[in-house]
């Protein structure tokens, strides 16, 4: 099948979140299964020189956008066998920031567009257009728009997924006419239409063949109240072609045998290599060297991440002969909070209020056990990341989380980790406490990092869920 998967960022082009992740990883497996899959995605300034050296132009054409003539240009790379586009255009890629621009509205909505009329441009008639969360969220209602008079669109199918509903993409709906060409008898209430304004996450589930989001549990959570985001009326509308599909990780970035940015490498049959990046750990933040129950959280510091319950419980689960590593920036509250919290336990507690990918990787290798209590996760990375590398997920029962990690039962000695049901920073700390008494079992505690680092989280079933739901719209 031809296939043009599009998204706001890819992985290594630019990151912000986990879209780029899966944009970087999904592509590759698909590859893999003998597919023609292409990526198109915007040619942000923030690209690096060098990867932007290995580019070369494709085309270029100029588009209406509204009453406007804008240039578009397209380059492409090709990235892990995968062929990834570039969209071109300096007015409105040339920023210091992905997102958060007065004019996001306008800006993606040329991305979408363009990346609507560059498949005829080189006429790639693609048999799936797969598109992401707002920023694209226009592109299955331009091919639907397109094929009203162009035959080259209407045997194209389009599959949208919803990484995050928290981020719609919500702007004034003169824009949508002014600026996108579309018409205004997409606002209603079954299109875009959301108070008295455009919501593009609403267009992409409203006019798209397909709807995906990223775990099971999270495609039933979203059409309820609490989850939804005040689309859970539109998605219930949907709900006939929604499907919860799990992300992967990609098992070639995230392999503890030949990781090159841990001391130590290590499998199961290994495991007490684990220990020297433990010692590197302690060693890189200035922690003693003792071997006591190193958490850690990587993650980006928001609300959302559960932050209020570790705080919450903070002093008293340092309290414990434990050591507490964070890395991630966000909101400032947490970041002083974190910063606040390692001058008081200064010999227990590293804050790190940034983000290197190389550290990341040690403390997935070196720690013991990975905390991440999220109010919401539509899937979540990081807890794949410390299945695979053997450290314990301390969970709460949410998305993506609720999929991927099983509880650890003391009965029948199943399980990959721990979690708890409530958003209550008690039930987090009962249950970190609970994995903390598990540590000095030696036996009890190898068993469970054994089942962990054995789970399959990659992309080889996923992808084939993709591939169901891709075939079924072809037919």
């Amino acid at each position: 099948m031809k296939i043009l998967y599009v998204a706001s960022e890819a992985a290594p082009f630019v990151k912000t979140g986990g879209l780029a992740d899966v944009a970087g990883s999904l592509p590759k497996a698909l590859k893999e299964k003998k597919q023609d899959i292409r990526v198109i995605m915007p040619l942000y300034w923030s690209i690096s020189d060098e990867l932007k050296s290995t580019m070369k132009k494709e085309t270029e054409f100029s588009m209406d956008l509204g009453w406007r003539n804008q240039y578009v240009g397209v380059f492409s790379t090709i990235y892990n066998g995968v062929t990834h586009y570039f969209v071109d255009n300096e007015y409105y890629f040339k920023r210091d920031r992905i997102y958060g621009e007065y004019d996001d509205g306008e800006r993606f909505i040329y991305f979408s567009k363009a990346v609507a009329i560059f498949l005829k441009k080189i006429n790639f008639k693609a048999d799936i257009v797969h598109s992401n969360d707002w920023h694209s969220g226009l592109v299955p209602l331009y091919i639907k728009d397109f094929a009203k008079g162009d035959p080259f669109y209407q045997d194209m199918k389009t599959v949208f997924t919803i990484h995050n509903l928290k981020y719609q993409g919500i702007f004034d709906s003169f824009i949508l006419q002014d600026i996108g060409g579309l018409s205004d008898e997409y606002i209603v209430e079954d299109g875009l239409k959301y108070y008295d304004k455009i919501n593009l996450m609403k267009a992409g589930i409203a006019y798209s063949d397909a709807l995906t989001t990223v775990s099971k549990t999270y495609a039933e959570e979203i059409k309820y109240e609490y989850f939804g985001e005040g689309l859970e009326g539109i998605i219930r509308k949907n709900q006939h072609k929604l499907t919860g599909i799990v992300n992967g990780i990609d098992y070639d970035l995230y392999n503890p045998t030949r990781d090159n940015y841990i001391s130590a490498n290590y499998d199961f049959q290994t495991i007490e290599n684990k220990s020297k990046n433990k010692r590197e750990l302690q060693n890189l933040y200035d922690l003693p060297k003792k071997d006591v129950p190193v958490l850690a959280m990587v993650s980006r510091l928001v609300a959302m991440k559960g932050l209020d319950l570790v705080v919450h419980i903070l002093d008293e689960l340092l309290q414990e002969d434990i050591q507490f590593v964070v890395l991630g920036t966000g909101e400032k509250k947490y970041e002083d909070i974190f910063n606040y919290f390692q001058w008081k336990y200064s010999d227990k507690l590293r804050s790190r209020i940034y983000f290197n990918g190389k550290e990341s990787h040690l403390i997935y290798a070196g720690a013991d056990i990975f905390v991440m209590p999220s109010m919401a996760e539509p899937c979540g990375i990081s807890q794949l990341i410390s299945l695979r590398y053997g450290t314990l997920p301390v969970v709460r029962e949410t998305g993506g989380l609720k999929d991927t990690v099983i509880p650890y039962n003391k009965y029948t000695g199943e399980g990959t980790g721990f979690s708890f049901e409530n958003f209550n920073a008690h039930e987090l700390l009962n249950t970190i406490k609970t994995a903390l008494q598990l540590y000095e079992d030696k036996g009890v505690w190898h068993r469970i990092i054994e089942q962990a680092m054995k789970s399959k989280n990659d992309w080889g079933k996923s992808s084939q869920e993709y591939m169901k739901i891709y075939k079924r719209l072809k037919i």
